[in-house]
């Protein structure tokens, strides 16, 4: 089985009790939409378990990108010699952006490991994917962290940016993908996380929420909501 989980924020106990109820063996493959990283209290443990698993297909999300900015700059021994030539008043713009957006325990934590493991969680962030498209169940999913900016049907998904993808929410209301019925038969879904579902949906819960071709799977875990896991193959979904 296909499944699809975003935005765990570093709630690896929940993330823990998701893979167990939905029995997660070598079988199948689950695809990460981004921030597994900040806000909640295990991002590097987290990370470090997504990454020992062949199995899991990791997507970039725009907290990793922060991550991946700053620590590429960060994660060396700065000096008072080598300081005012190293770092510039960029870096330290990123940095402080990340901190003020949940950075903190992720850094922490990341500043303890030893230097080959940071290597490690640095090189993984630097090969993840920016989207994903998975056929599955009689329908296609195209997988994406935030949303495709200026999307256009015809445009090839190789040809946006990487900020088209982990920075511009999802347009709700506008269904993305043509109407499967009208030429193919196959529908196809945009999978997003990125923006938590409470903000979308009009009952303002914590679920996933599906509509237009959409699927939003951000319950906003972090926030007080749900970690939501989604089969693709029969749209089954599993909280924690």
């Amino acid at each position: 089985m296909n499944y699809v989980i975003s935005d765990i924020h570093g709630c690896y106990d929940a993330y823990c009790r998701l893979l167990k109820k939905i029995h997660f063996s070598d079988e199948d493959t689950l695809y990460v939409l981004g921030d597994a990283v900040d806000r909640g209290p295990e991002p590097i443990r987290l990370l470090q378990d997504l990454m020992m698993r062949p199995n899991v297909i990791f997507i970039l999300g725009n907290h990793e990108y922060m991550m991946l900015k700053v620590l590429s700059k960060f994660a060396v021994e700065v000096t008072e010699e080598n300081a005012e030539n190293y770092l510039t008043a960029e870096d330290l713009m990123d940095f402080t952006y990340w901190m003020q957006d949940g950075g903190g325990t992720t850094c922490e934590q990341f500043r303890k490991l030893p230097e080959d493991e940071q290597q490690d969680i640095l090189e993984y962030l630097e090969d993840a994917s920016l989207y994903e498209e998975v056929e599955a169940g009689k329908c296609r999913y195209v997988l994406v962290h935030a949303g495709i900016c200026g999307f256009e049907e015809e445009k090839p998904l190789e040809d946006y940016a990487l900020g088209d993808f982990l920075f511009h929410r999802a347009d709700y209301s506008r269904r993305y993908f043509s109407d499967p019925e009208e030429y193919s038969g196959r529908k196809t879904y945009l999978v997003t996380g990125h923006t938590p579902t409470m903000a979308i949906r009009e009952d303002g819960q914590p679920l996933v929420y599906s509509g237009h071709g959409h699927l939003a799977v951000d319950c906003g875990c972090v926030f007080g909501g749900k970690l939501a896991a989604l089969c693709l193959e029969d749209g089954s979904i599993y909280y924690a």
